[in-house]
């Protein structure tokens, strides 16, 4: 079988035509084709502001306090880690409840 390297473009399988090079060229926009207004202004409602600005302070919060995590790691290694059990069982309870509220 002999491949022809003279082919200049060929069809991709959305029935566009793709040049050699691997460009698209049906993604290219034409000459005649009209651009968006450079003027066009755009509003936001209040609620998607906050959320934008949520949003913004949550990417700069870590996610986790590395200090924190270290200064367990260092009372573990110490023996200075206590464990109480009913704080645990309290946590545990009220979680099951906030679940069984937020199905009601």
């Amino acid at each position: 079988m002999k491949i022809d390297n003279s082919i200049k473009s060929v069809g991709t399988p959305s029935g566009g035509r793709r040049s050699a090079t691997g460009n698209n060229a049906a993604a290219q926009p034409s000459a005649g084709t009209a651009s968006p207004a450079a003027g066009v202004a755009v509003e936001l409602s209040p609620m998607a502001a906050r959320l934008q600005e949520i949003s913004g302070s949550l990417a700069s919060t870590p996610v986790v306090d590395a200090g924190r995590v270290s200064e367990i790691k260092q009372a573990i290694a110490e023996g200075r880690f206590t464990v109480d059990p009913g704080k645990i069982a309290d946590g545990l309870i009220a979680g099951v409840r906030q679940m069984i509220a937020a199905q009601s």
